[in-house]
């Protein structure tokens, strides 16, 4: 078997939605409906990004920038693309494209149980700042993230 090819970051357009909405429907128990990411590719606030290996989207990145604050509200990878790189490239473009739209903070929310996540945006140095208790369909507690992209 070969090595699978580099993923490539290109801009979200609605002709991916049909494979966002299976990677999100397989990673999340509560998945966006496709609305959101419709909303997500229109809004002139809101930066959507897919990583597509071989022709294929192998995950996604949305992410949303307002004056000074950025926010990732939704990440992704197919769940056959992991341990590929795939999350740390789609990472890295979230923080690059906060930091061209001059944003100075970065934040997310991640389930509590999601242990992987957390030690990938750890990783990237950030920290917990709250936890929101039972928010995930009134059971699991989210807990905040921030990043401080001054340098």
């Amino acid at each position: 078997m070969s090595e699978p090819q580099t993923a490539r970051i290109r801009a979200m357009v609605s002709a991916d939605l049909d494979a966002v909405m299976a990677i999100e429907q397989v990673c999340y128990p509560a998945p966006w409906k496709r609305e959101h990411f419709i909303q997500e590719i229109h809004s002139h606030l809101s930066f959507p990004f897919v990583a597509q290996i071989e022709g294929a989207v192998a995950g996604y990145v949305c992410l949303m920038s307002l004056f000074e604050e950025a926010q990732i509200l939704n990440i992704a990878v197919d769940p056959v693309r992991r341990g590929q790189g795939v999350a740390r490239l789609l990472m890295d473009h979230a923080i690059a494209v906060a930091r061209e739209q001059k944003a100075e903070l970065l934040t997310l929310e991640v389930r509590a149980s999601n242990a992987a996540a957390i030690g990938l945006y750890e990783s990237y140095g950030f920290v917990p700042y709250f936890v929101r208790r039972g928010y995930y369909e009134g059971q699991e507690d989210a807990i905040l993230m921030e990043k401080n992209l001054k340098e």
